[in-house]
């Protein structure tokens, strides 16, 4: 991966994720999941004792992402990454398919993140949206 290239798509991101004017931005934690033609992206905010998920209000987040996994060469790619926000400075952590337990779902990985990073604390879940309201990303 080309590192100029990738610092410029980790930056931007970060700039993605602070378009979500509506809370907090920092602390935050983006846990994505990418494959091929797939992209799941989860956002915690951390909010004094309480963690708020957040849906994707950004349309070229998953883009970015995308981007990002695909600067990758090789088949040993990253299938999971975590991007934690705090105190004006971002880091990364790429998971590999070797460090996944196929057994394990993808949700306990990723509230096992939000542990890590936070602390135990309660995850507030919005209503999910109507299904006319879901986000649907050309591949």
């Amino acid at each position: 991966m080309a590192s100029d290239e990738a610092e410029g798509l980790l930056n931007e991101i970060g700039r993605l994720l602070a378009e979500d004017s509506e809370y907090p931005f920092e602390p935050t934690l983006l846990y994505a999941q990418l494959d091929h033609n797939m992209i799941g992206e989860s956002i915690f905010k951390e909010l004094g004792n309480q963690i708020l998920y957040r849906w994707p209000v950004v349309e070229r987040l998953p883009y970015a992402l995308l981007d990002l996994w695909e600067m990758q060469e090789g088949d040993d790619r990253w299938m999971e990454m975590e991007y934690l926000i705090r105190d004006g400075r971002f880091e990364v952590a790429y998971i590999y398919p070797d460090a996944i337990d196929p057994n394990e779902d993808v949700i306990e990985r990723r509230e096992r993140s939000v542990l890590r990073h936070f602390g135990e604390k309660p995850i507030i879940y919005p209503p999910w949206p109507p299904e006319d309201d879901v986000a649907e990303y050309a591949v």
